[in-house]
């Protein structure tokens, strides 16, 4: 007798990670993006938009001392649209004075940058360095920055790098204290697997310390850039010279508020900039470790 057989399907086949299985990567929905988007922006503009409509209505009421932002607009027009120009000597737009101020800063930052990070890594690992050395940085850095101009002006008896002195002791406390307080929260796990592989010297340093202690450092760092542009707007208003701080200066002597305002604006501008910065190469270096 003839059995006809049935045709069996195949069996499904299974996908293992080890056979290649891939994961469906997830897709944004372009409303999803919208809408995150503008969580983020609209918040700022409508407060912003708000704060504008009661300086306005608050500028135009009789007697009011600071101008509206209308008034701004219109009677420091050239500023802000130009801020390029170059007459000569002390006549510049906002940018060439942002600029210098900007080289001052960089320079005194990266100064402190170096010395705070090489220090804090000292106080963090020597138990005698931190006990000699931190009960006098205590001290320091509580001095207001503009009482270590006089002395910096003496000692180098130059505008520019009283500046830059300036910046630099201001910004270098926070650098140090945060590098310090990495150093000592290294996660005793990773201690252990050093001295397990016997890892000491140079190398502990750059494969433990320094990865453990980033986010530390560039939280100091962010705090320091802040202190550093603060610092330089107040040393430029006594030192002189181009940068944004005397223009301030200088625009008050000529009861000009509403360049003064424009100014403030910039100097707002650049000083969030300059923390985005920071907090941009902080994120990469630390892979997203380190808090927004």
């Amino acid at each position: 007798m003839n059995v006809q057989a049935k045709p069996v399907a195949a069996p499904a086949a299974v996908s293992t990670p080890g056979q290649g299985a891939k994961r469906p990567v997830p897709v944004i929905p372009q409303d999803s993006r919208l809408r995150k988007i503008a969580a983020e922006v609209l918040p700022p503009l409508l407060i912003l938009a708000v704060l504008l409509a009661v300086w306005e209505f608050a500028g135009r009421q009789p007697g009011a001392t600071l101008p509206a932002p209308s008034q701004v607009w219109t009677q420091s027009y050239d500023l802000i649209v130009n801020p390029f120009y170059d007459n000569g000597g002390l006549d510049k737009g906002l940018f060439w004075h942002l600029s210098a101020s900007l080289t001052r800063v960089f320079m005194g930052f990266s100064i402190a940058a170096v010395v705070g990070i090489a220090t804090g890594l000292l106080i963090g690992t020597s138990t005698f360095a931190m006990r000699g050395l931190d009960p006098i940085f205590q001290v320091l850095r509580t001095i207001p920055p503009l009482a270590w101009l006089p002395l910096s002006l003496a000692a180098f008896r130059e505008a520019q790098p009283s500046a830059i002195f300036v910046i630099f002791i201001t910004s270098v406390w926070p650098i140090i204290i945060n590098t310090s307080v990495g150093v000592r929260n290294v996660p005793q796990d990773y201690r252990n697997v050093a001295a397990v592989i016997r890892l000491r010297g140079p190398a502990y340093f750059l494969k433990v310390v320094l990865p453990a202690a980033a986010p530390y450092i560039f939280t100091g760092l962010r705090i320091g850039i802040g202190l550093s542009w603060l610092a330089i707007i107040a040393a430029e208003m006594l030192i002189g010279g181009v940068g944004i701080g005397f223009f301030v200066w200088d625009a008050w002597n000529s009861s000009n508020l509403t360049d003064i305002i424009v100014a403030l604006v910039y100097v707002g501008l650049v000083g969030f900039a300059l923390d985005r910065l920071v907090a941009l190469v902080g994120r990469l270096v630390t892979r997203g470790t380190m808090a927004n």
